[in-house]
């Protein structure tokens, strides 16, 4: 039986913050919208602040915070010196002195591992040891191909630790899928699992590993971590687990490289509607910045050490594909344990008499139990299969620790989360009625922690306060630093209306550059080609972040998502280009042309209908059906296969050539066809009157 620890009242992170600010600033705010108003409006200021606050460390001075307030170029910190793994190093000996792992892990098998601060210290010195005698060098890229195991986040600081730049994708998606990733950085080292667990089933990755290294010429070296095949020996490739298995006088000696603040820490990917995924840069000291001011102040997980924490552990289920594998890793720079699953999230039992997989909605919230997780975060689609499921919480175990819940990925209706709240009421009451509560201090049984962000910048904008009021529906606030706002169609910043969501300054997280994009010029396209300069109550000298998604800000400070303002596709929490699907659609000889959309209605699960033209006279059969569906897994990963198949006469195309992803999106979402195309403007207009007529039906259906 879990002992109860006897503490003070709970005081929040970010109220600790506060108290901080105003005992060595002399700043005192009446409330959260005057601090979020602060720290938007003298960028200076708040991120010295947040420097100071955390104690950051660098052996040379900064000659100022935000040399240049320009989106892109901002220059953060000029003259600092830092390193991502230096900041979690820095939590080693007090988290170890107290007993704290760093790291519980847990996969389908029922493989459970506790790492501690020490032995993760030593393993990722013993990695980055065996790269840097193998002539990894300082910006060279390591490709990685593993899941949400140990060893992904002990291959990522050994990797950061030395300069060198990481990138990773998760063995769930195609082998043509990953190399359109890894071919643009070229990297020269590739980490990489023999095999993985999934849904109660065992992939071989082997074959893919193969094809990989034949398609990347630029690798020196391969390390294996022989997860499922510990016999089977590749040729020219080390072992993970005997690289990381030593333990001597250079590996206890090893420190991680002071860098330049903006040394490129990562690569990771972000798919536009059309080419190739966006190989997105970030800098060690902007993704150390951002996400301890995200993890620590709004998410209000801090060092698992503290008393006032309590022995905080935080778990956010994700894929390593997904950008909340690295809000995962980051919250080890704060000294808090991260609790990672490697399965699915509905669990992976497989009926013996029909081979499928029978969903257990219970898998996660039973590892939450057996962990003692504090935080638990998830994509909005998993609690809406657990509702949908009928889950009765208290059949999981002892979730009495658990004092927060994460929702990302796609908007979180009010149903919901409403579900979610009356679940955990039902759990607090026997221990109300003992006088046993896990957070004297918080009366609601369970906060609800609902984020919005990005792999773009690494972040969220969008976020949680624990302090203010929670509706249903309604994330609480806007991030400190973020200078979010809505924009109506005119550039203008509206209160209580929808429009795009847009950042008005820079964040230190916002990319470096695209790899390899030449004067920034995907870059530019990407972010800054909607509003000129100067756009926005906060002014700013340059172009201002369009993010591409529908915002509504209230007067209180609440905001609401309302899904993707363009063309790229996001199922449960993995975003990929549109362009990706029809490469994999297309190369298939019956199918003459395709157009996906993915529609986003807040309080419905999302509808993704893939459109198909195809051969005169083939009908769309089983057959082919299970062909669509089959090329689509290979190529991307099953997540994207389509809610259904439609055969059309005509994709709608402008004269130029593009499909009209967006405007028949917002047909379907129930706008007239007046007001999102002009047909003048499209190569066949003649189409769309079967679109109007299919949504006219579709949204007829969902009212009934």
């Amino acid at each position: 039986m879990r002992m109860t620890l006897a503490a003070p009242a709970y005081v929040p992170q970010i109220r600790l913050y506060q108290r901080w600010l105003q005992q060595n600033r002399g700043l005192a705010f009446d409330d959260y919208q005057a601090l979020w108003q602060w720290s938007v409006s003298d960028l200076s200021a708040f991120w010295q602040s947040i420097w100071d606050y955390f104690d950051l460390q660098s052996p040379t001075p900064h000659s100022a915070v935000l040399a240049h307030n320009v989106m892109p170029g901002a220059d953060w910190f000029p003259g600092a010196q830092c390193n991502y793994a230096q900041q979690v190093w820095r939590h080693v000996d007090a988290a170890e002195a107290a007993g704290m792992p760093a790291i519980v892990s847990l996969n389908e098998s029922g493989q459970r591992r506790e790492i501690g601060w020490a032995a993760l210290r030593r393993q990722v010195a013993a990695l980055a040891l065996q790269l840097q005698a193998q002539g990894l060098r300082e910006g060279d890229r390591v490709a990685a191909y593993l899941p949400n195991i140990p060893e992904a986040i002990i291959a990522f600081l050994a990797t950061a630790s030395l300069g060198a730049v990481w990138s990773i994708c998760a063995p769930d998606m195609g082998t043509a899928a990953v190399l359109d990733r890894f071919r643009q950085i070229e990297p020269t080292a590739l980490i990489t699992v023999d095999g993985v667990v999934y849904g109660g089933r065992a992939l071989d990755r082997r074959g893919v590993l193969a094809e990989l290294r034949a398609a990347l010429p630029s690798l020196r070296q391969v390390i294996v971590h022989q997860q499922l095949y510990p016999d089977d020996v590749l040729v020219d490739a080390a072992s993970f687990a005997a690289t990381t298995a030593r333990d001597d006088a250079e590996v206890r000696a090893f420190t991680p490289r002071w860098l330049p603040y903006s040394h490129p820490v990562w690569i990771v990917y972000s798919s536009g509607t059309t080419g190739l995924p966006k190989p997105i840069v970030h800098g060690h000291g902007g993704s150390i910045m951002v996400g301890l001011v995200l993890n620590a102040l709004h998410n209000d997980a801090g060092p698992s050490y503290a008393a006032n924490s309590w022995g905080d552990r935080f778990h956010w289920y994700s894929s390593t594909g997904w950008v909340m594998w690295n809000a995962q890793v980051a919250t080890l720079m704060n000294g808090t344990t991260a609790c990672i699953f490697d399965g699915s999230p509905a669990g992976g039992r497989v009926d013996p008499a029909t081979g499928k997989s029978q969903p257990d909605w219970s898998t996660l919230w039973r590892f939450a139990a057996d962990t003692g997780v504090r935080f638990f975060g998830a994509g909005a689609a998993f609690y809406t299969g657990c509702m949908k499921a009928g889950l009765d919480l208290s059949t999981c175990g002892d979730l009495s620790r658990v004092r927060a819940l994460g929702s990302t990925g796609s908007p979180l209706s009010p149903e919901v989360q409403a579900w979610g709240t009356a679940q955990f009421e039902a759990l607090s009451a026997p221990l109300k009625d003992s006088g046993r509560t896990p957070v004297p201090s918080v009366a609601a049984p369970v906060w609800w922690d609902n984020i919005s962000g990005g792999t773009d910048f690494a972040g969220a904008f969008i976020g949680g306060n624990r302090e203010l009021p929670q509706t249903p529906g309604v994330m609480q606030c806007r991030l400190l630093g973020c200078a979010v706002e809505a924009f109506d169609a005119q550039g203008e910043p509206v209160i209580g209306e929808v429009g795009e969501l847009v950042c008005t300054q820079p964040l230190p997280s916002m990319p470096l550059y695209f790899w390899g994009d030449r004067d920034n010029a995907r870059y530019l396209a990407s972010y800054f080609d909607s509003y000129a300069p100067g756009h926005g109550r906060h002014g700013g000298s340059g172009p201002v972040w369009r993010h591409g998604d529908w915002l509504k800000i209230d007067a209180d400070g609440g905001c609401t998502i309302y899904g993707r303002s363009d063309a790229t596709l996001n199922r449960h929490g993995l975003r990929m280009g549109t362009s990706e699907l029809y490469r994999a659609v297309e190369a298939l000889p019956e199918v003459v042309d395709s157009m996906v959309v993915d529609i986003e209605n807040l309080g419905r699960e999302s509808y993704m209908p893939l459109f198909v033209v195809l051969q005169p006279g083939m009908p769309l059969d089983d057959g082919l059906r299970n062909r669509i569906h089959a090329a689509i897994r290979m190529a991307l990963s099953p997540r994207f296969v389509p809610d259904e198949i439609l055969v059309v006469p005509e994709i709608p195309r402008t004269l130029t050539g593009k499909k009209q992803e967006l405007p028949i999106k917002k047909l379907l979402l129930g706008q007239p066809l007046a007001k999102v195309l002009n047909p003048d403007t499209m190569a066949n207009a003649g189409c769309l009157g079967w679109y109007e007529a299919f949504a006219a039906a579709r949204l007829k259906a969902v009212a009934a």
